[in-house]
């Protein structure tokens, strides 16, 4: 039965994924009416976003080795309401200028949350020794969803975004104080079932066995970038498909992005058992599999006549089944070891913005050089990618810190 700290502690992990994804989800929402306040052109506008990833991929590095020399929950503790707080450079902005160095500091306190909760996270899994990662993730989306309807609902009201961003700074910032005390007292050892507590006896050098582990590392962040760039293309690029390709109307288009939303967050707040059931390795074989069949489902779907859309909807389902367990998998795995799991799940969390950043726009650089429909083969593969290298990369992880036959037979015998 799992203890009362580690049950309040995965309390206090949902409540700061679902804030931090309610502070996105509001920021996401109101920039149109903040573009619209400054008089912001697309490509200023895009260049505010671009500088709000890169920051943030900044401030994840150095959030890895403060989580791993100072703990994931200090990093939490004081990321959460520093990021909420930096919420105040943007919505204060009074010029074009001042909005790109609010989006900088924005972006470096989002990055330093990302790194921080996802570690955070990890130790929590641990200690229930159970998957149960998948579930923060699918917080983290509802609570994007919460925000964008409070944004909606406030601006229709009549606040001003201004007004509506201060504001949410200032609350947020106020509720990711509370949840603080309910995360993990200290640092965790490491995954019971995966992880001797003795050192494993074997005659393979110590250099060769590191290598070994960071070309599975990389692996692994290889694979998570492959479905960072799936997803991405299914978020931006989903309800263009409907509209350019199969001709859908203005109003039809946006539920292709619908299907593959809710698909993907209804299984990463149900996916937990099946990871529990199948392991690591064979989720990211399944879920590849069904990613790249979604995939190949949309392809299709010009050639069948009136059933288009139908067959469209079906594939983008899949894909955000598919696609939905691959980050909790690569974190889950990426944390095995407690010493290094700060640094390792901050280059996995660079590899998966990274692929979300660049996703949409490779893709539309093929659209434009070939077609919409020849573009979208791309994720198709690269989800045939995450069923194939996937359980390689988890097993490669798995066998480091599995014991040897020989330290197994002395704990037998002791």
């Amino acid at each position: 039965m799992t203890d009362p700290v580690a049950r309040r502690a995965r309390v206090g992990v949902f409540c700061y994924f679902g804030l931090c994804g309610m502070t996105i989800g509001t920021w996401a929402a109101s920039l149109p009416a903040l573009a619209d306040r400054l008089d912001l052109s697309a490509g200023r506008t895009g260049t505010v976003l671009l500088l709000i990833s890169l920051s943030a991929l900044v401030s994840m590095q150095a959030a890895g080795r403060m989580s791993d020399r100072w703990s994931s929950r200090r990093l939490t503790w004081a990321a959460g309401p520093l990021h909420a707080s930096l919420l105040l450079a943007p919505a204060l902005a009074g010029s074009y200028p001042a909005l790109l160095v609010g989006a900088v500091i924005f972006g470096l306190g989002f990055g330093l949350l990302e790194v921080g909760m996802n570690a955070h996270a990890v130790e929590v899994e641990v200690r229930y020794d159970r998957p149960i990662m998948s579930a923060f993730h699918g917080m983290w989306s509802l609570g994007g969803a919460a925000g964008g309807l409070v944004t909606s609902a406030a601006l229709r009201g009549g606040l001003s975004v201004q007004a509506l961003l201060v504001g949410t700074a200032i609350t947020m910032t106020v509720l990711f104080l509370l949840p603080a005390r309910l995360l993990l007292p200290g640092r965790v050892g490491r995954r019971s079932v995966a992880v001797s507590s003795e050192p494993a006896v074997s005659s393979e050098p110590a250099a060769p066995r590191r290598g070994r582990v960071q070309g599975a590392i990389l692996l692994l962040g290889t694979v998570m970038l492959a479905g960072a760039i799936c997803e991405g293309g299914a978020m931006d690029w989903a309800a263009m498909h409907a509209r350019r390709v199969l001709g859908a109307t203005a109003d039809l288009a946006p539920l292709s992005f619908t299907v593959f939303s809710v698909a993907m967050t209804t299984v990463r707040l149900l996916g937990d058992r099946l990871r529990g059931r199948l392991g690591g390795g064979r989720t990211l074989r399944l879920a590849g599999a069904l990613a790249a069949a979604g995939y190949a489902l949309v392809l299709l779907a010009p050639s069948v006549g009136g059933a288009a859309m139908v067959c469209a909807w079906t594939g983008w389902a899949l894909v955000g089944v598919g696609l939905a367990t691959v980050v909790p998998v690569a974190f889950s795995s990426a944390g095995a070891d407690p010493e290094t799991a700060g640094r390792t799940i901050a280059l996995m969390t660079s590899f998966g913005y990274g692929g979300l950043l660049a996703g949409p726009a490779i893709i539309g650089h093929l659209a434009e050089a070939t077609s919409l429909r020849t573009a979208l083969a791309l994720p198709c593969v690269l989800a045939a990618f995450v069923a194939v290298a996937g359980p390689r990369s988890i097993a490669a992880l798995t066998a480091r810190h599995t014991p040897a036959p020989e330290t197994t037979a002395l704990e037998n015998a002791s």
